[in-house]
């Protein structure tokens, strides 16, 4: 993959803000000399969060909740709080707040370029400028303070917010950084307490003014800060410079941009630290991942942060510094090292994105360190709504009638009372044929009903009020194993293999054979017709003879007065339970002592 699809906002959405950080870098490398005022390298890590009182209630503290605003707070840095409720307006502010700076410092040409129809622009100095991945050999290493966040630890839930809140993040940024942001974010953004200015004419509403006003002074004062032992005219360049990067750091999504100038051990040393908000919705694990796919110059680490898991990594860049910032007019390009985490927010659809780089690779581990820090103070707020998510809709109301013609079948299977009355015009997506199950006091010997209990079944979806008592169940195909039900499978199974001519059949255990056009029975028990045809049952129900045990003195059928007539079965005892088929043995029977041959006669009907 090339480098300008790999920092193209198509293919990343962090690549705005990663612009901003090498824009930054290119600054620091082209306006930052040695009569630079520093701090001393022991402020950006003499403080550490954990020790404030309100370090672990960053949401206690009385900062605007509508927008990115920042406070430098005594003895604990710069409070830093950026949310996804309110964007603000967009209202680009650049070219007021330059002009605004340029009248302050009495005009001139900036850094020696001559402005172009009297508009001093971005583009008049080459930026903002891109960077490109360096050589993995000038890749830095993964420091020590950035592996320690890989260690297991405890993490916060988030702040419970008001509904319509979204999701919001509150961290706190190390001193030494100068911040080129204002600290009420973009107009239409926070509620300010810059008061409106009266309309001047151009159309420009006054919230607008308000926050070009307020970034007007602000930069003015880092500028002050920064080239306090200097001339006006660095301090004019640098604020005039700054201010026509607005319009690019607030599209890009930052909410906090600044820089650092240090003094370690006589010498300087520089950083730049942006912070930004993005839409991202792949979970932590697959961002990880493809960063590692796409970045393979980079080292790509998961590591566990109080406010939640996160993805860092760790690259070098190449910067371009343009030939108009630099002192001798020259173009040139400084390699830099940067460190980017990626902390996803707990509404799943935006991701924080900050990130360091400094040119100074023998100051690493010092700002690693504060990077860390600065990782730790994460704490996040939530009003519980999902990152785009709609609100609930309306149940539609229940047509008096149904479509026509349906688009689509039912994807769920229908339930059994559907398929018994619907059989006809719905696929049944059960194997077998629906009856209904017997009630609890149906006596399989009573006289059978005048209609069938399956043809009132097959009539019960008629329109009629009157419905037979039992429970709607599928009777079994004819391939159902009743002595198998425990390892019932719902496939189709194999056909059974011929049964050989002459092999006796299986027993029926409940003594009764039922032909083939009788009406299937509610217990399964329908099994292929054996000799003549059954004639339908008497009106009234037999008497059936107690049996007897048979003893050697039971004389033998005369075998003169022919064989007997009749199939003989086995009537089940009196304590038999037809319903009790769980336990009932699938072993076959022994064979009566006395069967007569399968072509006899029949001599009596057991049952009349």
């Amino acid at each position: 993959m090339t480098q300008d699809v790999q920092f193209s906002a198509e293919a990343n959405p962090f690549a705005a803000a990663e612009q901003v950080c090498s824009t930054l870098g290119t600054l620091t490398d082209a306006l930052f000399d040695e009569h630079t005022s520093r701090h001393p390298a022991a402020s950006l890590s003499a403080l550490r969060s954990a020790g404030h009182p309100a370090a672990e209630a960053l949401f206690g503290l009385p900062l605007a909740p509508n927008g990115p605003v920042h406070a430098a707070l005594d003895r604990l840095g710069t409070v830093i709080t950026a949310g996804t409720a309110r964007p603000g307006t967009g209202a680009p502010v650049a070219d007021r707040v330059t002009t605004a700076l340029h009248n302050r410092y009495g005009g001139g040409a900036v850094r020696g370029a001559i402005a172009d129809r009297g508009t001093t622009s971005a583009a008049l100095f080459q930026l903002p400028v891109t960077g490109e991945f360096a050589d993995a050999k000038l890749r830095p290493p993964f420091a020590p303070a950035l592996a320690a966040l890989a260690a297991g630890q405890q993490t916060r839930q988030p702040v419970e917010l008001a509904t319509g809140a979204g999701a919001e993040v509150r961290l706190v940024v190390p001193p030494g950084f100068h911040p080129l942001t204002s600290p009420g974010g973009p107009a239409g953004v926070s509620a300010r307490t810059v008061p409106a200015l009266p309309d001047d004419g151009d159309g420009t509403d006054r919230a607008t003014a308000a926050a070009a006003a307020e970034l007007t002074g602000h930069l003015a004062e880092v500028a002050e800060e920064l080239f306090s032992a200097t001339g006006p005219e660095p301090r004019r360049d640098f604020a005039v410079i700054s201010a026509t990067l607005t319009d690019l750091v607030q599209d890009a999504g930052v909410c906090y941009a600044g820089l650092c100038a240090l003094e370690l051990d006589g010498r300087a040393s520089d950083a730049a630290l942006v912070v930004s908000l993005a839409r991202h919705p792949l979970p932590i694990t697959a961002l990880a991942t493809e960063l590692a796919t796409v970045r393979r110059h980079a080292e790509v680490w998961t590591v566990l942060l109080p406010a939640g898991p996160a993805a860092v990594l760790v690259e070098g860049r190449t910067v371009p510094v343009p030939g108009p910032l630099a002192a001798d007019g020259q173009r040139r390009w400084v390699v830099t090292s940067v460190v980017q985490a990626f902390v996803p927010l707990p509404d799943g659809g935006t991701v924080l994105c900050a990130q360091l780089s400094t040119a100074r690779p023998e100051d690493w581990e010092l700002y690693t360190e504060a990077f860390a820090e600065l990782l730790k103070s994460i704490q996040f707020g939530w009003d519980g709504t999902p990152a785009g998510a709609a609100p609930a809709p309306v149940a539609p109301a229940v047509p008096a009638s149904p479509p026509a013609a349906p688009t689509a079948p039912p994807t769920a299977a229908p339930t059994v009372e559907q398929s018994v009355e619907e059989s006809a015009e719905k696929p049944v997506h059960l194997r077998g044929t629906p009856v209904r199950i017997p009630p609890a006091d149906f006596n399989p010997f009573a006289p059978v009903a005048e209609e069938p209990t399956a043809e009132v079944a097959a009539t019960a979806a008629a329109a009629d009020d009157e419905r037979p008592k039992g429970t709607p169940v599928m009777i079994p195909p004819p391939d159902f194993d009743p002595f198998g039900m425990m390892g019932f499978s719902n496939e189709p199974t194999a056909e059974p293999a011929a049964q050989p001519v002459g092999s006796a059949a299986a027993p029926d255990p409940f003594g009764t054979t039922i032909a083939s056009e009788q009406k299937a029975d509610p217990f399964g028990t329908t099994v292929a017709a054996q000799g003549p045809a059954v004639p339908p049952p008497p009106p009234a129900p037999p008497t059936i003879p107690a049996q007897t045990e048979p003893t050697a003195d039971t004389p033998a059928q005369d075998e003169a007065s022919g064989p007997g007539k009749g199939t003989p079965v086995m009537i089940p005892p009196p304590d038999f339970d037809p319903f009790g088929m769980m336990g009932f043995s699938n072993e076959p029977t022994a064979e009566p002592e006395a069967e007569a041959e399968a072509d006899a006669a029949p001599e009596h009907r057991p049952f009349g």
